[in-house]
């Protein structure tokens, strides 16, 4: 009976001490959804001025900026000449995790014209304007937790948060460190 015992206790042993099998350890590898650095960035999927809706994911491959940012925010206006000039010099660069560099605007206006006027004058060239227009209720800024603009998060071509609130010449320094 202590044979039996002895065996039925090693075999338990056994089974506790061996690794993690395939799926706990595929589990440990896959990316957490959320807004931490080095976390996947949550999923957005917005229209833009013509009513197109554009996810965020349907840039992956490039390094983007989520940018939150209204029409009628001075601070976010006075940093647009900025974006405009780092994605021409860093939008067909090669970097260590994604080819290119481009930038998902969010805006937190709840007038389509001042957004559109807005975009117009600030000549914001990239193609990814999106907004549904609900102001400061807008779904980007719960799911983000953004409470002030302008706002940025910086993403790799994999979707994963490089680093929050980068601007003027902080942007750039990062998207140096990130080339090829």
């Amino acid at each position: 009976m202590y044979r039996y015992l002895f065996m039925l206790l090693s075999i338990v042993l056994l089974i506790s001490c061996s690794g993690p099998d395939k799926k706990a350890k595929k589990a440990e590898l896959t990316v957490v959804e959320g807004l931490r650095i080095g976390n996947r960035a949550p999923e957005l999927i917005y229209p833009d001025p013509d009513g197109e809706s554009i996810a965020l994911s349907s840039l992956r491959g490039k390094i983007v900026l989520i940018d939150f940012w209204a029409s009628w925010c001075a601070p976010c206006r006075i940093e647009n000449p900025y974006l405009v000039a780092t994605y021409r010099k860093y939008c067909n660069k090669k970097f260590k995790s994604g080819k290119g560099f481009t930038i998902y605007s969010i805006s937190c206006d709840k007038e389509k014209r001042a957004w559109t006027n807005a975009i117009e004058k600030d000549k914001l060239i990239w193609k990814n304007h999106v907004s549904d227009l609900k102001g400061w209720d807008a779904e980007a800024t719960l799911i983000y937790h953004i409470s002030s603009i302008p706002s940025n998060i910086l993403i790799d071509g994999n979707g994963i948060i490089l680093a929050w609130n980068l601007r003027g010449e902080q942007l750039a320094q990062k998207l140096d460190m990130l080339l090829e």
